[in-house]
């Protein structure tokens, strides 16, 4: 059994960032364990990794369940391959009048964008303490938004989860960074031109012009970028946005 493992968390569609993070690990040389909630489409990606020669197995659990993380995460633990890299990519996003969010909205967003980091990134943390000494790298990266930083009129609900796995994102960093731990968020700041949304949105897409959209490729190289530097130079926050993007 040869290359170590990484788990990537909330994938979705073939073309996203999440499975575009599990083809890149593969062709890292990395055993990718692909988590999201649909079963169909992690074993899509499964299959599209295996068909380009990797190695990928589904390993499907709800982020906001200690239970069920910690079980998946057994499963990692106990495949013979030092976990190298994680990748916690679960979100959800419904713009609406702050008056009209329902507390149940509100905290279901809260729960799948930084209650499950928080889930995973402990269950994570310790998968890799234990691991040490081997001389692998041992990454943890998180996907931010342009709500990380700010609120916008509309979306109060995505700002306050994003923002706080943005603080988790730093806490983490700073207690484990130290330890040999690379703990980074990258914050995506523009619409990516993933399944999602050229499915349903395709004329906005399209207005948007050439490289007026993120591409998932990219995004997935500027991920894997931060997973191989030196120790030394450490990024622990990064932005991304098209050229023609306003911030």
């Amino acid at each position: 059994m040869t290359g170590n493992a990484a788990i990537i968390f909330g994938v979705g569609p073939r073309r996203g960032i999440g499975a575009e993070l599990c083809h890149r690990a593969a062709r890292d040389g990395l055993h990718v364990f692909v988590n999201g909630r649909s079963e169909e489409k992690l074993q899509d990606v499964v299959a599209g990794i295996k068909a380009e020669g990797g190695s990928a197995e589904a390993l499907p659990a709800d982020v906001t369940s200690t239970a069920a993380v910690a079980t998946a995460m057994a499963t990692v633990a106990s495949c013979g391959r030092p976990l190298e890299l994680a990748v916690y990519n679960a979100g959800n996003n419904r713009p609406e009048a702050f008056l009209d969010v329902s507390a149940a909205v509100f905290e279901n967003m809260w729960r799948v964008a930084c209650f499950g980091g928080f889930v995973v990134a402990q269950e994570v943390v310790r998968l890799m303490l234990d691991q040490q000494g081997a001389g692998h790298r041992q990454t943890l990266l998180f996907t931010g938004a342009s709500a990380s930083l700010r609120g916008k009129a509309g979306f109060a609900a995505f700002a306050a989860g994003k923002g706080g796995l943005r603080m988790l994102a730093q806490s983490v960093a700073r207690e484990f960074g130290p330890q040999g731990i690379h703990v980074a968020h990258i914050l995506i700041d523009g619409v990516v031109e993933g399944d999602k949304v050229r499915s349903r949105f395709p004329e906005y897409i399209d207005k948007l012009g050439e490289d007026g959209a993120l591409q998932p490729a990219a995004i997935a190289d500027a991920y894997m970028a931060i997973h191989a530097q030196p120790r030394s130079a450490w990024t622990q926050e990064l932005d991304l946005r098209p050229y023609k993007e306003q911030f």
